[in-house]
């Protein structure tokens, strides 16, 4: 995955991808202490698209520098109904819903203890940013 602590968001592989990526599940664990909570709730609703993009990077698996290649190119239809709290375990579930060239489309939803707190679809793109204007 690209990211070290304290941007790594994802604790444990649940359930590996099945082989047409229609499901994989991975945990979140949000603690007091991190730096994403900052206290007793995390700091913002679009981390829940970060841990969702990064659930599927690393349940995609493959070559660990292509996915440091790999970002967070958008969000689709993305929808929160409320930050996670200090002490809360998060399922996030991903499948792979298309693909486009370097672009992958995923859909993905974060539980609480069977509570759905977040859901949507996120873009990733492989390979390379592309360089800065006037470079």
């Amino acid at each position: 995955m690209p990211h070290g602590y304290p941007f790594r968001f994802v604790d444990t592989v649940l359930e590996e991808r099945n082989a047409d990526f229609s499901r994989g599940r991975a945990r979140v664990n949000v603690t007091s202490n991190a730096w994403a909570a900052m206290g007793e709730q995390w700091g913002g609703a679009a981390l829940l698209a970060e841990a969702i993009a990064q659930a599927a990077l690393l349940l995609e698996g493959g070559d660990p520098a292509a996915g440091r290649r790999g970002f967070l190119a958008g969000l689709d239809g993305f929808e929160v109904k409320r930050v996670p709290r200090a002490g809360e375990s998060l399922c996030v579930d991903v499948r792979i819903a298309a693909r486009f060239g370097q672009v992958i489309r995923f859909e993905g939803e974060v539980t609480s203890a069977g509570e759905e707190i977040a859901r949507g679809g996120i873009l990733v793109r492989h390979g390379e940013a592309a360089p800065p204007a006037g470079a």
